[in-house]
């Protein structure tokens, strides 16, 4: 599962550029598409394999693994918290940052109001990161 997660950054990444990629026409650039899409595959096959075939050489290792899946799981929660938080803060940041340098641009004496606005869509960050922080202690 963990090899899923860690994984599929990179995935959605390499489909966003073979998606960018085949906007352009072309036969070369087709032909590079196609081979990085197979080998995406083979790495997402090779994935699927290891995944599936992860039994425990001892009993202790068992053990290790079972008591530890707890933390791993908060910590999971924690990096979700972080990039839900972040992304919902450069979202934030982009409209009223946008609509601070409308108004700027027409009255500058609301300086420390937009600033003040623009400050509170930051901390929306801040309370992923505390979260974040609340998880990993309790793991």
């Amino acid at each position: 599962m963990i090899a899923w997660l860690i994984a599929l950054p990179a995935l959605v990444g390499a489909f966003a550029v073979t998606h960018r990629l085949l906007r352009r026409r072309g036969k070369a650039v087709l032909r590079s598409v196609l081979a990085a899409d197979a080998v995406l595959f083979a790495g997402a096959l090779a994935l699927l394999v290891v995944g599936l075939s992860g039994g425990s050489a001892h009993a202790d290792a068992a053990t290790a693994a079972q008591s530890s899946g707890s933390g791993s799981a908060a910590l999971i929660g924690a990096a979700i918290a972080v990039a839900g938080a972040s992304i919902g803060a450069a979202v934030a940041v982009a409209y009223t940052g946008a609509a601070a340098l409308a108004a700027l641009s027409e009255r500058p004496e609301l300086f420390g109001r937009a600033m003040v606005i623009v400050g509170l869509a930051e901390g929306i960050a801040i309370y992923g990161l505390v979260v974040a922080i609340l998880l990993i202690g309790k793991s």
